[in-house]
């Protein structure tokens, strides 16, 4: 069980930190948050929880009207393009231990989330106050960034403000400008990472062997005409995090202009419901996705089991 809001509460009263607490209804958005506190002059956080190819999880915490480029961020940290993607409902709950809608940098408490990197947004510092939820989202709590900040230090947690919005150049002559931010191959998700451990090699026995005469391999022909690529597609498959990810980049921005459009809202406005909508319906995709994938050996496999059985290795039909 994680930590309780009367708990972190408490723990921030025992630090001497600073803080208005405001109760209201249960919200999971920027904009229903702002209904209820919006006019107390602080400001609002949207806060996303990412994970990397190796599983390792990020949280993002910017003010509400902060662009915050997925493909830039995860180029900034050295992890490519599609490096970054949105954490699924599970790690909330196993890692962070917060319900949907909870996540910000007081989810960090928790021992469970020791590993999660945290990115705070530089545009904290020039504000008053700033408001976030404290492990639950019927509350908001409101607190300037060195309050924050010191109750991050006493959990351990160096706190790093970063321009969320710079987009540098990344390159052989310019790394990573936010590659620090890594963990350092801490696992946070209890899904299984493929490929992430060599397997050895097996051993040989010292018993000497009969030499066996030398047989000369047939040098390959090459074919005339075009080269084929090679393919990067691995031995396990099609890579479905990416695919779902694919899918993704392509209907997000479709998606944004056309409602944007028809209810004349502007686009970022609407960027953290579509960033809860993808983290809240991937693991579903990744799913269906999954089991296509499977469906699709297994037909292959029996198509090529009734040819090798009707007609045999020759080609010629089998008499039955």
């Amino acid at each position: 069980m994680g930590y309780s809001k009367d708990e972190l509460l408490a723990r921030l009263e025992e630090l001497k930190i600073e803080f208005t607490c405001y109760g209201h209804p249960a919200v999971l958005t920027v904009e229903e948050q702002a209904k209820h506190v919006g006019n107390f002059g602080g400001a609002l956080s949207k806060n996303l929880l990412l994970k990397d190819k190796k599983h390792r999880l990020y949280i993002v915490s910017a003010l509400a009207d902060t662009k915050v480029d997925m493909k830039i961020l995860s180029q900034r940290l050295g992890l490519g393009k599609g490096g970054l993607r949105m954490a699924p409902e599970e790690n909330l709950q196993q890692v962070l231990q917060v319900p949907l809608g909870c996540v910000t940098p007081f989810a960090l408490f928790n021992e469970s989330a020791s590993a999660v990197s945290l990115l705070l947004d530089q545009g904290f510092k020039s504000k008053t106050s700033c408001y976030f939820h404290p492990l639950t989202n019927d509350v908001t709590i409101a607190l300037n960034s060195s309050n924050l900040d010191k109750f991050l230090i006493s959990i351990g947690k160096e706190p790093a403000y970063v321009d969320l919005e710079a987009s540098p150049a990344v390159g052989k002559d310019n790394p990573p400008d936010l590659a620090d931010f890594v963990p350092s191959g801490a696992l946070n998700s209890s899904e299984p990472v493929e490929n992430m451990t060599p397997t050895p090699a097996p051993q040989r026995n010292n018993v000497p062997k009969e030499k066996t005469p030398e047989v000369k391999a047939k040098p390959k022909v090459q074919n005339k005409g075009a080269e084929k690529p090679e393919s990067k597609v691995s031995a396990n498959g099609t890579n479905v995090d990416k695919f779902v990810n694919d899918v993704f980049d392509i209907i997000s921005p479709l998606f944004l202009s056309e409602v944007s459009k028809k209810l004349n809202i502007k686009p970022e406005e609407l960027s953290p419901i579509v960033d809860d909508l993808r983290g809240r319906a991937a693991p579903d995709l990744e799913s269906l996705t999954g089991i296509l994938k499977g469906a699709s050996y297994t037909a292959g496999f029996h198509a090529g089991f009734e040819t090798f059985r009707d007609f045999g290795l020759s080609g010629i039909p089998s008499k039955k």
